[in-house]
């Protein structure tokens, strides 16, 4: 870790900056400050932590709001003055709300408010990044955590029984119902994976290999 900070280069006040990447879409979804120490922290919680330069504090993202950013992996610029960090949001990045703090655009030389593109594995990647933040931090009363407790066999026996209620659902024909099992197995699929050591990044590769 000292060999690490020892080639960043911190500005006079200690930080350095971090530009945060949606690890999925690779959307820019923030620009925040880091020191030293909420780098180490960053890097033993897997969640985006940094230094907020106007409460002069730690400020783990998410930790207020729940939308915690899931870090995948950080990369640094060639000059060692500047860091990536990949991760997966729980939630908006943005306290208004938005997906993106850069929700904004100049055109004409006006500032306008963007219709946002819709990603559609923006729900997945939200509902896996929830359950990877229970895996790696338990919270009581977590139907999540009890199935990680429980083990493989009921995660897969409950993948059984979603997939088995969505063939029941095309068999009625009712597009309400499909999409309530459909949405129900892909969440225990996610458990499934997750519990795996794997992504739907995985899922994804394979998908476009196959192409």
């Amino acid at each position: 870790m000292e060999k690490l900070l020892d080639e960043l280069k911190f500005d006079s006040r200690g930080l350095i900056p971090a530009v945060v990447q949606n690890r999925e879409t690779k959307e820019v979804l923030m620009v925040a400050y880091m020191n030293a120490d909420t780098l180490k922290q960053t890097i033993e919680t897997g969640r985006a932590t940094f230094w907020s330069r106007s409460r002069k504090e730690v400020w783990v993202k998410g930790e207020t709001s729940g939308n915690y950013m899931l870090v995948d992996k950080i990369r640094v610029d060639c000059d060692g003055d500047c860091l990536v960090i990949e991760a997966s949001p729980v939630g908006p990045a943005c306290h208004t709300g938005n997906r993106s703090c850069f929700y904004r655009s100049v055109k004409d030389g006006e500032l306008i408010e963007d219709i946002e593109p819709t990603y559609i594995s923006d729900a997945i990647m939200r509902e896996q990044a929830v359950v990877m933040d229970r895996k790696r931090t338990p919270a009581e009363g977590s139907y999540t955590n009890y199935l990680f407790d429980k083990g493989e066999d009921k995660i897969l026996k409950k993948v059984g029984e979603e997939a088995a209620e969505v063939v029941i659902a095309g068999k009625n024909r009712s597009k309400e119902e499909i999409s309530y099992e459909v949405a129900d197995l892909m969440y225990h699929l996610t458990v499934m994976l997750v519990d795996n050591g794997m992504t739907w990044d995985d899922i994804y590769r394979e998908m476009e290999r196959r192409r």
